[in-house]
């Protein structure tokens, strides 16, 4: 018991034993918190105190070495009464100084024991029902509060999202994790409201609707009128939040429970109601700095920091509780004290459970295998003539990667309902290179959604639709154009299972055309040949196909993984294979496939495909046809530099060269092992990577070669130069080239093929 009496706890009770508390005008202007019942009264101020004693008993057992996380939410706990406001089934995406409102939301459940819950996440317990002991996080599936990260604002785009496909998945139809009456509540403080993701993700609200799109958000900003140590210019978050179009403004004091709980009240029904956004500012203070280690002396006053304590929300609402009778003093210590020691002895309890030890502990969360989900049947043979009237003239005839592409795309549609493609113009125009065309006029509007130009809203809403159960497939228009927004997959997509043990999951295909070669339309931006920004995020998958074939294979498998494992994969489709029709000579055909139709095997994750080119053997025949030559080298590449590859092989093979072509398909997780298996016994292994020197692919395969047979391989590779692509022809100057692949192996088996 000794240990709970933090000095805030010392004088705390020392005050309520003194009068000081109801003597010195703590009360606020309603000080009998009119609207509130007795016993609702004490429930809000028993989770405020609840919430504070867990941030005292936090920063005990870090002195201890027992607690790793000490931000804590004290001055914020008049959010209690927001959770009041709300319903259970009402998804919250929480920041990290909202105990008072995960506590009080336990309390609409009963058997919760979010005191216990709380302190093993503080130890960082395997135990800890959310996180398994990976973050201190608030979260809960049961209570409906998916568990957020620490980076600024990241949660606002997912939570509208969510908000969007809650009325979304009524639209079509779908049976979604939350019911169709949900509304969606996010906090955020005053100063992550500056960050663009905040303003991106409030501007797509009112976006959305400004054109009468349902979307039932409460926004809750909990000012406190600081970030760290940087003051936020007051009034400055009623100035810039309180006109938006289409956000209806409701403004509260957090020391108020009364005025508090009916304007949240208030501001839920609207949007529950009308089904529009709505922000609730919150007005509170921030006491004991902003985390266990902040110093708040070295940038504010004494005489500030005492004066704000005076403000504290849970001596406002102790000392209406003294004025209106509901306890007495007696009584609020015993209360107190009672409360306190039950703390500390649950959390002597908490810090002895066990912790994470091993690796393969950490990682079993970060994609774990999932029971095998059978999917939809493919529609009989009569819808899918019908589906496809609209091409009928192509049916049956080899087509390029991106007609290919929209093929799988209808029957994907037709196949899983609960799909839904969005992103920028791929409705009516069918996104810039046609990929997606004709899906709106065969599913409709609510389907194939156009989207603002806002990558971090597009990725948000993709999170948000696969946290309510419908299998989104977002569209980012080009490789480039992730990169201000890859936190919304890094932070968030990819680390929801991780931090919810494997509860909460948002399985997903995001497509994103991109990697280089694209003539008559370039530079950078159009022509980004590294995706780096993926292949370091833990759990997600990362397929590339070369020509439309593996193209319709590799997005079924894409949708088959997020639909079934709940995984999240990147789709990356070369732009300049897109179109592609010809592989030797101009009219040959060569890159144009057959479609595979829906019943068609699908690859193995991680299988690559093999191509063998020999002298004999002319280009058209299969690679099952493998020449009585065996291959002297083997090619390892994808994308573009896989069919530079093929070009590179064919014109090869009349000097006698034989050689093995492997496409990896898979880029993200890569199987040596798959790729040594299909090596056999090559020793000679050139690894062709259209991406930059450094940071590509090809380190990873180098690496992975020499860790698996050290020794064995003569590996060397081509790769584009460290530098950005400029426009025009320069472009070719700083990447492969097909000539550059024929002089590579020229040089590497000197002497070794026929004269």
């Amino acid at each position: 018991m000794a240990d709970a009496f933090h000095p805030w706890l010392q004088q705390f009770l020392q005050q309520i034993d003194s009068s000081a508390v109801s003597n010195s005008g703590l009360a606020p202007a309603s000080s009998l918190q009119q609207g509130l019942s007795d016993s609702e009264l004490y429930q809000l101020w028993h989770s405020q105190l609840s919430s504070r004693l867990l941030d005292l008993q936090s920063r005990l057992l870090q002195a201890k070495g027992q607690s790793f996380y000490t931000i804590g939410s004290a001055g914020h706990e008049g959010n209690a009464a927001v959770a009041a406001a709300l319903r259970l089934t009402d998804p919250a995406f929480l920041h990290y100084r909202s105990g008072a409102f995960f506590i009080e939301r336990s309390k609409q459940l009963p058997g919760s024991t979010p005191l216990y819950d709380m302190l093993l996440s503080f130890c960082a317990s395997s135990d800890d029902p959310i996180s398994g002991g990976r973050h201190k996080v608030l979260g809960s599936l049961a209570l409906n509060i998916p568990p957020q990260t620490s980076t600024i604002a990241s949660q606002i785009p997912k939570a509208v999202g969510t908000a969007f496909a809650i009325d979304l998945s009524k639209r079509l139809g779908q049976s979604g994790s939350w019911p169709a009456d949900a509304i969606v509540m996010c906090s955020f403080g005053d100063a992550s409201a500056n960050h663009s993701t905040a303003q991106g993700a409030i501007n797509a609200a009112c976006w959305a609707a400004y054109q009468q799109v349902p979307l039932p958000m409460l926004f809750v900003c909990e000012d406190n009128g600081l970030g760290i140590s940087t003051p936020t210019p007051y009034g400055w978050i009623e100035q810039s939040l309180a006109d938006r179009p289409e956000l209806r403004y409701f403004a509260a004091d957090g020391r108020d429970l009364a005025q508090t709980f009916a304007v949240a009240r208030k501001a839920a029904h609207y949007v529950r109601s009308k089904r529009r956004p709505a922000l609730l500012h919150l007005s509170t203070v921030r006491l004991f700095g902003h985390a266990g280690a902040d110093t708040e002396t070295a940038y504010r006053s004494k005489n500030l920091i005492n004066a704000e304590l005076e403000l504290d929300p849970i001596l406002a609402s102790t000392a209406t509780l003294l004025a209106r009778g509901i306890l007495s003093r007696p009584q609020l210590v015993e209360a107190v004290t009672e409360l306190a020691s039950q703390i500390s002895r649950v959390a002597a309890i908490a810090s002895s459970r066990p912790k994470l030890q091993t690796a393969a502990q950490v990682m079993a969360a970060i994609a774990p295998q999932r029971p095998a989900l059978p999917a939809p049947p493919v529609p009989p043979a009569a819808i899918r003539s019908a589906l496809f009237d609209f091409d009928k003239h192509n049916l049956g005839k080899p087509q390029h990667l991106a007609k290919l592409l929209n093929w799988t795309l209808h029957d994907l549609f037709a196949q899983y309902s609960n799909a839904v493609l969005f992103g920028e113009d791929v409705a009516k125009k069918g996104g810039v290179y046609g990929v997606s065309q004709h899906l709106i006029q065969a599913f409709g509007g609510n389907r194939v959604i156009n989207t603002l130009l806002d990558e971090q809203s597009i990725l948000g809403m993709a999170i948000g639709l696969a946290q309510q159960g419908l299998l989104p497939i977002a569209e980012i228009q080009f490789l480039a154009y992730v990169h201000n927004a890859e936190d919304q997959i890094r932070g968030e997509a990819a680390t929801l299972s991780f931090f919810s043990n494997g509860q909460f999951h948002n399985g997903m295909v995001v497509r994103i055309a991109g990697l280089a070669y694209q003539r008559g339309f370039g530079g950078h931006f159009h022509n980004d040949n590294s995706f780096a920004v993926f292949r370091d995020i833990p759990g997600i998958v990362v397929l590339c196909p070369s020509n439309g074939a593996d193209a319709a294979l590799l997005l079924r498998q894409a949708v088959q993984l997020a639909y079934e494992q709940k995984r999240l994969v990147i789709f990356l489709e070369p732009i300049a294979l897109y179109m592609t029709r010809d592989l030797l000579t101009p009219g040959d055909g060569g890159w144009l496939c057959d479609y595979p139709l829906p019943d068609t095997p699908l690859p193995a994750l991680g299988e690559p495909a093999v191509f063998i080119q020999g002298p004999e053997q002319s280009p058209e025949q299969s690679p099952e046809q493998s020449p009585a030559t065996p291959p002297q080298l083997t090619i390892i590449s994808y994308g573009n530099g896989y069919y530079l590859s093929r070009q590179a092989a064919a014109e090869l093979a009349p000097a006698g060269y034989s050689l093995r072509l492997l496409d990896l398909r898979t880029l993200v997780p890569l199987n040596i092992e798959a790729i040594v298996a299909a090596l056999a016994d090559c020793q000679q292994v050139l690894i062709v990577d259209e991406c930059r020197k450094r940071g590509s692919l090809s380190e990873e395969l180098f690496t992975g070669l020499h860790e698996a047979r050290p020794g064995f391989y003569q590996l060397s590779r081509i790769t584009a130069h460290d530098s950005f692509i400029p426009l025009g022809a320069a472009a070719y100057a700083v990447l492969p080239s097909k000539q550059q692949i024929i002089d590579k192996v020229q040089q590497l088996l000197s002497g070794e093929h026929p004269a």
